[in-house]
């Protein structure tokens, strides 16, 4: 219980996908102008990570994996399926990315209408495919751990989104020089979060 822990931690704030491995810059840049906005695209991007990384673990481990399908009988025990992990990868988050913008254009209109093209745009984010890259990659031991990275990245992503709304937000009634209006302020702003972010590095756990 106490690594699952240490798992969530990590993600949300060491391993931060956006202040650590700048994934995913493209929608954090553009949808974070509103508060509101952010946190519809945070909770649509923490439900396709708790999905999609697990099911992809799953994928991985009883199909993909060389020896994988050895539950299939013996002559399947030397089959290799890892090359195709990427593609899988891919096709699995597209159809959860699908699924939730059905899901948000049925109940939440203004939401969806506000998101506009960044929300099918999160089958082709970058941290949504890191999650499953960096599960695959450091080989968690169970089912636990992978759910708990998978929470804890999506919840990492949202939390710098929203963060950066909040301050773009409050930019609006300051003086800022005209060239730095805009994409500039935010990409400064963008800069000293990370830097603030890095201080978690001291966190041991």
């Amino acid at each position: 219980m106490q690594e699952i822990i240490n798992i969530f931690i990590r993600s949300v704030f060491i391993d931060n996908m956006v202040f650590a491995y700048f994934l995913g810059m493209c929608s954090y840049l553009a949808v974070s102008k509103t508060v509101k906005t952010s946190i519809g695209l945070g909770a649509a991007v923490i439900f396709v990570q708790i999905i999609t990384v697990p099911v992809n673990y799953l994928l991985l481990k009883y199909v993909m994996h060389p020896g994988a399908l050895a539950w299939l009988g013996d002559g399947f025990k030397d089959i290799d399926l890892s090359f195709l992990s990427f593609m899988v990868f891919i096709a699995i988050i597209a159809g959860m990315v699908q699924l939730v913008e059905m899901v948000i254009e049925k109940f939440s209109p203004a939401l969806y209408n506000s998101l506009g093209i960044f929300l099918p745009l999160i089958a082709v984010n970058c941290a949504i495919l890191g999650g499953s890259l960096f599960m695959e990659q450091r080989d968690y031991k169970n089912i636990g751990e992978v759910l708990s990275w998978g929470l804890g990245s999506g919840v990492g992503w949202a939390l710098a989104i929203v963060s950066l709304a909040a301050v773009r937000e409050k930019l609006k009634y300051n003086k800022i020089p005209a060239p730095l209006r805009g994409i500039g302020i935010t990409f400064i702003i963008t800069g000293l979060m990370g830097i603030a972010f890095m201080s978690f590095l001291g966190i041991k756990v």
